[in-house]
């Protein structure tokens, strides 16, 4: 999963990096509230952390304009701004929750898993479902009718970002995004590739969906008929 960190504290920006990666999360990063927004704006990630005061654009203002450009991403606001009036005020302006400094990694990973407990999009925190196969993220694992397997970390960004779509068509560009992150370098030809791997993989586990591909569009993950 892929979060975006706005964080003007060089060292706590590099604390929660840490932390958060160790925890098995892709993080991007940024340090002012202009970044913050424009990166929001992507609509490319499960969850952001976001400062309430940020230079340039303060983080409630940022949190107002993704509200507004109807981006829903769970934003947690993370603030030494701590009175209850604060607290309401920017959950009554869209935050999703709201965590005061100081606090402990192991508290900010629980209100992540909180807010990302959506029913639509995860079975349990463990594992997500869809046709025939079943996904186990901590594990990089896929089941399926013939078996299971196990996926590189970008196979396995690939793979959720499809399962959380839906029958939604994704563009090549959105995937690309969402999969390698608004700074990469990538080529295009490297989405192809990662495709085919996919394909590969599906088929090792026997399940009946396929990576269908839409002309001019992008993927979708559909169930053969």
């Amino acid at each position: 999963m892929r979060i975006l960190l706005a964080e003007d504290d060089e060292k706590l920006n590099e604390t929660l990096v840490y932390g958060l990666t160790q925890a098995g999360f892709t993080v991007d990063t940024c340090m002012n509230g202009e970044d913050a927004l424009f990166y929001g704006e992507q609509n490319i990630y499960d969850v952001i952390l976001l400062d309430r005061m940020l230079p340039y654009m303060d983080g409630t203002d940022v949190l107002t304009s993704l509200r507004k450009n109807n981006i829903v991403t769970p934003v947690i606001l993370i603030t030494a701004l701590g009175t209850l009036s604060d607290k309401v005020e920017g959950l009554d302006l869209g935050a999703d929750d709201y965590l005061v400094k100081p606090f402990a990694i192991e508290e900010l990973l629980a209100r992540i898993r909180c807010v990302l407990r959506r029913p639509h999009r995860i079975v349990s925190e463990e594992t997500f479902s869809r046709s025939d196969i079943i996904w186990f993220p901590s594990e990089y694992r896929l089941c399926g009718p013939s078996g299971n397997c196990t996926l590189s970390k970008r196979e396995a960004a690939l793979l959720e970002t499809l399962l959380k779509s839906g029958n939604t068509t994704l563009s090549r560009s959105h995937l690309l995004l969402k999969v390698w992150g608004p700074d990469s370098d990538v080529e295009e030809g490297n989405l192809d590739n990662y495709i085919h791997f996919l394909r590969r993989r599906l088929k090792t586990v026997g399940s009946c969906l396929t990576l269908k591909t839409v002309r001019g569009v992008g993927y979708s993950l559909t169930e053969s008929p």
